[in-house]
């Protein structure tokens, strides 16, 4: 084995190297496969943790790009490129893809957790804010004068439409129309201090 006992020395020498120690690799030599994980690694790692950025995953993913580096030695082709390049490229893909399957598996959690999450429906709550309005507008409803008090209820509460409204009392349209808004402009007005 002495391609090993070889320190590479220019970056010809060095792509040179690396390629022996692929084709040793692809040929079942453990030692020669360490060696070029230990030349190789960091670069390796630098490029995958720029794209992962979480630790923990980048680690995983160089486990992933070995192994398939030691899985598929036998196909690097110099022809195509230095050893670094073919690498380099496993490593980015894989990173990518990783990065990618994260996000996809965030992304269904987070549409899964939306789609199921249904907001409590607080009964006495609502019990207690319908209660609560329901006083604040019987108060609002005593500042006004009897004429515009009935109208209103008649018109809002009662569902009757205006002409309903005076036809039933007996009054003109236009008298009821302004009743009716005079009344709720100090509806408003109470309602609001409250």
């Amino acid at each position: 084995m002495e391609t090993l006992d070889r320190p590479p020395s220019g970056q010809d020498e060095a792509a040179i190297f690396l390629a022996g120690l692929l084709g040793e690799a692809a040929e079942g030599n453990h030692e020669a496969f360490s060696e070029f994980y230990r030349l190789t690694s960091p670069r390796v790692f630098s490029v995958v943790r720029r794209v992962v950025r979480d630790p923990e995953l980048s680690e995983e993913v160089m486990q992933e790009v070995f192994l398939l580096v030691w899985q598929n030695a036998d196909k690097y082709d110099s022809a195509l490129g230095s050893p670094y390049a073919w690498l380099v490229t496993i490593a980015h893909r894989k990173a990518v893809d990783k990065v990618r399957s994260w996000q996809s598996s965030a992304d269904r959690d987070a549409r899964w957790m939306t789609a199921e999450w249904k907001q409590p429906f607080d009964e006495v709550g609502e019990v207690v804010t319908d209660r609560l309005e329901v006083r604040q507008v019987s108060e609002a409803l005593t500042v006004l004068s009897p004429l515009q008090r009935e109208s209103i209820v008649l018109a809002y509460f009662g569902s009757l439409t205006y002409r309903e409204v005076a036809e039933k009392l007996a009054v003109p349209l236009p008298t009821i129309k302004s009743r009716i808004r005079d009344g709720l402009s100090r509806l408003r007005t109470q309602l609001d201090v409250v």
